[in-house]
């Protein structure tokens, strides 16, 4: 194809290049005033999809998308090539372009390859105690799925950093929503996987990320919590069956403590000490943020540590408290629930919900202070914990009318 007087760039199939399994290479043809340097694509596909007048492949093609996009790109980047040595040089040859362009193609860094580096590095830090095996493991998930999107889109499971378009990101995004993973944890996904690109380019692999604007928007979900009344309920409850009588106690000991799942979960002994003022705190770095959370102990969180201080559970492996691997935890709860009659959706983390809402800041406790307890390096992590309940706001209006009204309900000063 003729992009100017001097210059023509073509890609045309080089058919005694084809191999086994039919498919032919993609090569392309740079010609400068009538003198020509050719290369290798890298892209095969089988003869019957090149449309050989546009230089292209058709849709029916199962990567037609892909190397569609590459020759679009390749073209540019070889006029611009082009461009830029027609400005130093009196004399442009199609050796001296091939030459220019070719250096960027020499190594081809690959999606998978900045996954490796990302995680890698990520495990790294773990090692370092900077980082948590469960967010490691969110990643690898991640990973697994984008492989899974490369195949059913382009029937590769990897792709190069260069064939990264902006759409891709949204691509992506339709293909976790359609298997039914909801919004907010989509874009999660895609905001990660944002995230690894950046690690390519942050080692120069590519110059920039295509799908550094696309949007990851949080719609703040209702979150479940316990209301006080349902918190003394289930800490009442005679259950008789030992294994959810345990999964009870660890529930209403993060409730009044603020702690998530992992956090209790790797509770030691060791963890608890006699603060200035002669009472018992608890601390604990937190795995996902590596911040500390420091937190006194309440009178009932005390009697759960005092209960199972001599459970065989954790004086052998020198835990706190007897607490299940997370899905048994959650799936527990669930009976926990049933049998205390609470018609919501317990989780690990509601147990944290409530701490931030019911026990906290629905008693006056500053926001301030619960986002130190629970951990948070910003106040606007803690905000999303924070409902401002009905009776939050009964207890501020009956404040606000005893300082401005007397007992008949006249105006003070009045």
């Amino acid at each position: 194809m003729k992009v100017n007087e001097d210059l023509s760039i073509l890609f045309w199939l080089k058919h005694e290049k084809g191999t086994k399994d039919g498919k032919v290479p993609i090569y392309v043809r740079i010609t400068v005033k009538g003198r020509r340097d050719n290369f290798s694509s890298g892209k095969k596909l089988l003869p019957e999809y090149w449309n050989d007048k546009l230089e292209k492949v058709a849709k029916a093609c199962p990567d037609a998308n892909l190397i569609n996009s590459y020759i679009t790109k390749t073209r540019a980047d070889i006029e611009k090539c082009y461009n830029q040595l027609s400005v130093t040089n009196n004399i442009t040859t199609a050796a001296m372009v091939k030459e220019l362009y070719m250096p960027k193609q020499a190594t081809k860094h690959t999606l998978m390859k900045a996954f490796d580096a990302h995680n890698g590095e990520f495990e790294e830090r773990i090692s370092k105690g900077k980082g948590s095996i469960g967010t490691l493991k969110r990643y690898e998930r991640l990973r697994n799925k984008v492989i899974d999107f490369l195949g059913k889109k382009y029937k590769h499971t990897d792709i190069n950093l260069d064939d990264i378009q902006y759409s891709t990101a949204a691509d992506f995004y339709h293909y976790l929503i359609m298997q039914d993973i909801d919004d907010n944890a989509a874009f999660k996904y895609v905001k990660t996987l944002k995230q690894v690109v950046k690690k390519a380019v942050d080692k120069g692999w590519i110059k920039h990320s295509p799908i550094n604007g696309f949007k990851c928007p949080y719609n703040d979900p209702d979150r479940e919590y316990l209301e006080m009344h349902e918190i003394i309920s289930m800490y009442n409850k005679h259950i008789p069956n030992d294994r959810l009588s345990e999964v009870r106690d660890a529930y209403i000991f993060c409730c009044f403590t603020g702690y998530a799942y992992e956090t209790v979960y790797n509770l030691e002994p060791g963890n608890i000490f006699r603060g200035l003022n002669g009472r018992f705190w608890i601390t604990k770095e937190r795995a996902k943020t590596g911040s500390e959370e420091t937190v006194p102990l309440l009178p009932i969180a005390l009697e759960i540590i005092e209960k199972y201080k001599s459970h065989p559970y954790c004086t052998d492996n020198n835990k706190l408290l007897p607490v299940n691997c997370n899905q048994r935890y959650n799936s527990y709860l669930k009976e926990v629930a049933n049998i205390c009659n609470i018609n919501k959706h317990l989780t690990t983390h509601t147990a944290r919900h409530t701490f931030a809402t019911t026990v906290t800041l629905e008693n006056d406790v500053p926001i301030e202070t619960v986002s130190k307890m629970l951990g948070h390096k910003d106040l606007r992590t803690t905000q999303i914990y924070a409902k401002i309940t009905k009776l939050k706001i009964s207890n501020n209006m009956a404040d606000l009318e005893s300082k401005l009204f007397n007992k008949v309900g006249q105006l003070n000063g009045v």
